[in-house]
């Protein structure tokens, strides 16, 4: 997606302004986009993250460009009960969220038996623990409001087995199945929950899973601008499930036209070793 397709994309797209945002990996990659584009439509904002120097320099940033107001919670969200202590932070400042954006995550790369088992299980504490925790106890006063909006980070991955990321691809099927359920539970309660799917992205991901991307994979790779924009059109639109870019929805749509061993293979092909 182009800058022009980008900006078409959000054009009459419903504005959230004067609602307050919590995005969390606040920090960088997809998280600083995010930021900035619910900023320019004048929504206040909290970031959440561990790193506190990168937020500070974002929330300084933001404030200067849009006059906004932004709150700055330095966490780790992989800790257990993380997500209620955010909660009750804010809560003691007087900072009801109208639009949660579960952004936090990331991968590990390389065979589920060589990966030490203690990363795998603090990855998905993350991807999923505080994810549901945080719908949850965010969701539950939305609900109550009879508003709100909720934006989960899924993943292309989430479609289909993949050898090589086998933990982090489960987790992500779990956020697309639990955000599409939800969807359908909270929309009579005026929650909109939208499952936003990306595929390899410019962000810091690669590093972080010790990955190396394969020569096709770079040629699919997107911007994270974009794909955060289509996820906050898709949010204002009410979608359940977006999956940013033509490539990856081509990808998205094969896979129920294939049978799951080949789309195995498919993906070991795509991502290398």
């Amino acid at each position: 997606m182009t800058e022009r397709m980008m900006s078409k994309a959000l054009e009459g797209v419903k504005s959230f302004a004067g609602k307050r945002a919590l995005i969390t990996g606040a920090s960088s990659g997809l998280g600083l986009e995010f930021a900035d584009l619910l900023a320019a439509q004048k929504v206040n904002l909290v970031l959440a993250a561990r790193r506190l120097e990168p937020m500070e320099k974002l929330a300084a940033d933001l404030r200067r460009k849009y006059r906004v107001d932004v709150l700055v919670e330095a966490i780790d969200l992989a800790s257990p009960g993380a997500a209620d202590r955010l909660k009750r932070s804010l809560d003691a400042k007087s900072a009801p969220i109208d639009i949660l954006v579960n952004n936090a995550g990331y991968g590990l790369h390389g065979d589920f038996l060589e990966t030490a088992i203690e990363r795998t299980v603090d990855m998905i504490q993350l991807n999923i623990t505080a994810l549901t925790e945080l719908t949850y106890l965010f969701g539950r006063d939305m609900a109550a409001r009879r508003s709100g909006h909720i934006l989960l980070v899924a993943s292309l991955l989430g479609f289909q087995a993949v050898p090589s990321y086998a933990a982090y691809a489960a987790t992500k099927a779990y956020v697309l199945a639990f955000g599409e359920a939800l969807h359908d539970e909270l929309r009579p309660h005026g929650v909109v929950v939208t499952s936003l799917c990306p595929g390899h992205t410019a962000t810091g991901f690669d590093a972080a899973a010790g990955a190396t991307a394969s020569s096709l994979l770079r040629l699919l790779t997107m911007k994270p601008r974009p794909v955060a924009a289509s996820g906050i059109a898709a949010l204002s639109k009410g979608r359940a499930t977006v999956v940013a870019g033509l490539a990856n929805k081509m990808v998205a749509l094969s896979n129920r036209l294939t049978p799951r061993s080949m789309q195995r293979a498919t993906m070991r092909k795509i991502i290398g070793p």
